[in-house]
């Protein structure tokens, strides 16, 4: 997969398993896509159409980490399956996750009910070995883990490559569509698109949208175009005008005043807490970032720098991290995957 032509499977993924508050929007955006995510909280979605269903509620302002507050216990639940049983081959103890939970300030009772909602929402499968329950992944929390490290180590967080190709979309739904309107914006922010006026959204690469309008019954009330700006367009204007740049600015600057020598993560002295909690403020704002091409974007744009601060810390912290987990983490090897039952002759 190249820098601009992302997968539509991953970003249905990261989306319907992912949706949080996406603040890379406009201001008019911004309220369209919450009220797509308050619409959505809660409901569940065919399996063809995603991996897995609405991990993350839309916070409310009582929920919004204060500045140098950890993420939310299931962010940091997924990063922590992400970092050390993601593609490992292994299942962990619930008490060695409520061990690593712990040591970042994580209540026994929030960690619990967390992972019980995760696992009625098909993302993880217990396994009772003897008095000792272990976790596993499913296909659907594995779709968003992938998604995650995709976003995180194979592609940058910013366009540096761009061909100058748009991807326009318009849609106009029946007034009834009230929650495929919701779920069809919210989806499309995350994928990466900016509301550019009325029904019409635009995003900065080449984008599979077919996977995006799955389970929609949309197809007909949708058109997608690839397209140049000619002018007398002002690209800066329009990119202004349909992402927020300065949140997504804000963040990327939080992360660097949350990660330097004097910040608040630097009190964290447990190397293994301190990597999740590196790797889960992370993955929270590259979630959020539609990667906009880097001319297109403020000379001082921070998101590079904090990138770079985020790998060297990671360098730094990883291998004493992982060691550490090695010691402390209950793990066992995962079962062979059942094989599908070959087809009945007599029914054909």
């Amino acid at each position: 997969m190249n820098d601009e032509c992302q997968s539509g499977d991953q970003y249905r993924a990261a989306y319907d398993d992912g949706v949080r508050d996406n603040t890379a929007s406009s201001a008019p955006a911004r309220a369209r896509h919450q009220a797509g995510l308050d619409d959505l909280a809660g409901t569940a979605a065919t399996s063809h159409v995603s991996d897995a269903v609405d991990v993350a509620e839309a916070p409310s302002a009582a929920d919004t980490a204060e500045p140098g507050s950890p993420p939310r216990p299931q962010a940091l639940l997924l990063t922590f399956f992400g970092v050390h049983v993601f593609g490992r081959g292994v299942r962990v103890a619930t008490s060695s996750v409520l061990d690593v939970l712990g040591r970042l300030g994580v209540s026994e009772h929030a960690t619990r009910s967390t992972l019980s909602r995760m696992a009625r929402r098909g993302l993880l499968e217990r396994d009772r070995r003897g008095r000792q329950v272990y976790l596993g992944l499913t296909d659907r929390s594995k779709a968003i883990l992938h998604d995650g490290e995709t976003r995180v180590w194979r592609i940058g967080a910013v366009n540096t490559h761009w061909d100058g190709t748009w991807t326009l979309l318009g849609f106009s739904m029946p007034e009834s569509w009230q929650r495929q309107r919701h779920l069809l914006r919210s989806r499309l922010l995350w994928a990466g698109f900016g509301s550019l006026q009325g029904g019409l959204w635009i995003a900065p690469s080449t984008i599979e949208v077919e996977p995006l309008l799955q389970g929609l019954d949309a197809a007909d009330h949708v058109k997608v175009f690839q397209a140049r700006a000619l002018p007398p367009t002002d690209v800066g204007e329009l990119v202004h005008d349909a992402w927020d740049l300065d949140s997504l600015a804000a963040q990327y600057r939080r992360f660097l005043a949350d990660w330097s020598a004097d910040g608040p993560r630097a009190h964290t002295t447990d190397v293994l807490a301190r990597h999740l909690l590196l790797q889960a403020d992370w993955l929270q704002i590259v979630r959020r970032d539609p990667r906009l091409p880097r001319e297109h974007l403020p000379g001082d744009w921070p998101a590079e720098r904090a990138q770079q601060t985020f790998r060297l810390l990671n360098a730094e912290l990883e291998p004493a991290a992982r060691a550490l987990a090695a010691d402390v983490l209950d793990t066992v090897a995962e079962p062979p995957a059942t094989p599908h039952p070959p087809p009945d002759p007599a029914s054909h």
